[in-house]
């Protein structure tokens, strides 16, 4: 018995699973590009992509390959690090949901602030842990094995909160309350996420399918900016970056680290059910 199945920072038995499935998640899609430079994400990427990688000597191909997908990816993150607003070096981050670390490592590296990760998964908070004190910097960056609906954080301890495609863990209601809690008053929250498109109606069967791979489920666009408004969370800037993902996705489904959920993405996004958002709001 894991100390996690013990825990009293799981609130459910869904939370249980989703927390069992992370700390088992070993997937070179996620490993593999961050080996390209220590920055280990937990999301997809955004950008038009340089399909020259998939020329040239075959015994390369794949590292060409990685190398682009990270370099997507790490788009993603800056872009979502841009809407945070004005940070300064003595502020306070929360990444909610943080993975095995990549955005708090970014953040750190670009605002020179302190920075918290949550995570409800002991192993990734543990491997996040390890790449901070290997990058010197764990005195400023600090992971913990937390539930993002109730961190016990200090109220009003935080500048910015950002959740980059960890929303679909959790009722937004509950986070969105926990974020605007833990903001200062004219804080900034950002989220980039998949949601389904409300004019298509239900989630579709491409969306279906994404939810089952990752045992998670994902929100109606519509359910965002209700409990952003029913928590005080204003949006300043909301982004569509369906367009600016799909080409990660082609790249992806050719290269040699496709786990077979790419085509469900590829169909869900051309197909209109499902978009890709970024969404900026300041806590009032």
């Amino acid at each position: 018995m894991t100390a996690t199945q013990d825990s009293p920072v799981l609130g459910s038995l869904y939370q249980h699973s989703v927390a069992e499935y992370w700390n088992a998640e070993r997937n070179p899609v996620n490993l593999r590009l961050g080996e390209v430079d220590g920055i280990y994400h937990h999301h997809y990427g955004v950008g038009p992509v340089d399909w020259t990688v998939l020329d040239g000597p075959a015994d390369t191909r794949e590292e060409r390959t990685i190398a682009e997908l990270h370099r997507l990816e790490s788009a993603q993150t800056h872009l979502l690090m841009s809407n945070l607003g004005p940070v300064k070096p003595s502020d306070r981050l929360m990444d909610a949901g943080s993975g095995r670390g990549g955005s708090s490592l970014v953040a750190h590296e670009r605002f020179g602030c302190r920075v918290d990760g949550v995570s409800i998964s002991e192993s990734q908070v543990a491997f996040a842990g390890e790449q901070a004190e290997r990058r010197g910097v764990a005195g400023k960056v600090r992971f913990h094995f937390k539930n993002m609906l109730d961190t016990g954080f200090e109220t009003g301890a935080f500048q910015a909160i950002w959740n980059n495609e960890s929303t679909m863990y959790v009722e937004l209601g509950l986070l969105f309350a926990e974020h605007a809690r833990l903001l200062k008053r004219g804080g900034r929250y950002v989220t980039i996420t998949g949601c389904y498109n409300d004019a298509y109606g239900l989630p579709s069967r491409a969306v279906s399918e994404i939810n089952a791979h990752y045992i998670c489920d994902i929100h109606p666009r519509s359910t965002y900016f209700r409990e952003m408004a029913a928590n005080r969370l204003v949006p300043v800037s909301v982004v569509d970056l369906t367009s600016a993902t799909i080409p990660y996705w082609e790249l992806r489904a050719k290269s040699t680290l496709a786990t077979g959920i790419e085509q469900a993405f590829l169909d869900a996004y051309k197909g209109g059910s499902f978009q890709y958002l970024l969404i900026a709001a300041d806590r009032v």
